[in-house]
């Protein structure tokens, strides 16, 4: 999932990567909607809630709504910073790191709201805060990696990308393509995936609480451990082979051996000519 970049994606890449991300993005947004009041995976509604502000003169509330949406702009800005510069030395440290601190968002609002929450508007504000920066990152990370293919914190773009592939799927000539047949999965498969993330998130919500949170973490580590699992069992394997090659041993090869037993190798054939 985290691992490929760009157009050497595969459609399997993006949908997984889509599915579960859209998951976490519609729980993040309904949660937020029941505990603060207030969506948090797309500023959409902010910039409405942003010029109602500067019309009434509230410039308190104007700046407040501004550092939301600067947040979640500076959330997506940094994702891809951290793609762009660092993809080459390591393409999964760079793919995975936007996660690592979307998550170290998400455990901190989880952990706060448990334990000291006082719901004062001060706290909300903050909260509501670190969270448009976590959803940023988690879209701007997607849209990278995936050449702005999966986009999975909100769903007006991908609504409209599928309602225009289905007027087209109304001819027989685009039915049969398979491109813009993949594309349409990859859609129906986040709009799906975040329409059972919200529905979790509600029913789940007021037995959970702020421990929702704790679940999207889960959700957001099977995303990175995935690839780290798939990265190593390859690892694994080629100094395995590495070794039965060049009949160097190693510590891999070992351990290989022991897990899956030693191969057996034929009986030397014996040549004509040796008689």
């Amino acid at each position: 999932m985290l691992r490929n970049y760009s157009n050497s994606r595969t459609l399997g890449d993006n949908i997984r990567l889509g599915t579960l991300t859209a998951f976490t993005a519609g729980t993040i947004n309904i949660a937020s909607l029941l505990i603060f009041l207030s969506f948090t995976s797309n500023v959409t509604g902010h910039y409405a809630i942003l010029a109602a502000e500067i019309s009434k003169g509230n410039w308190t509330q104007v700046a407040v709504v501004g550092g939301w949406i600067f947040l979640f702009f500076f959330g997506s800005f940094l994702s891809n910073f951290i793609v762009i510069n660092f993809n080459k030395k390591s393409k999964y440290f760079a793919h995975a790191m936007p996660i690592v601190l979307e998550i170290i968002c998400l455990l901190f609002v989880g952990v706060y709201g448990q334990l000291y929450y006082q719901k004062t508007l001060e706290e909300t504000e903050y909260l509501v805060a670190l969270m448009l920066f976590a959803t940023g990152l988690q879209n701007g990370l997607t849209a990278s990696i995936s050449n702005f293919s999966v986009k999975t914190t909100h769903l007006t773009g991908t609504t409209t990308d599928l309602g225009i592939l289905v007027s087209m799927f109304t001819q027989k000539k685009y039915r049969k393509n398979g491109e813009l047949i993949g594309r349409a999965k990859l859609l129906m498969s986040i709009m799906l995936a975040y329409v059972l993330g919200a529905v979790f998130s509600g029913m789940t919500y007021y037995y959970l609480e702020f421990r929702v949170f704790y679940v999207i973490s889960v959700c957001l580590l099977i995303v990175i451990g995935y690839d780290a699992y798939k990265i190593h069992i390859r690892h694994f394997n080629t100094k395995y082979r590495y070794s039965r090659i060049y009949r160097k041993p190693n510590l891999f090869a070992y351990l290989y051996e022991k897990i899956h037993g030693i191969p057996k190798r034929e009986k030397k054939r014996k040549l004509v000519f040796e008689d």
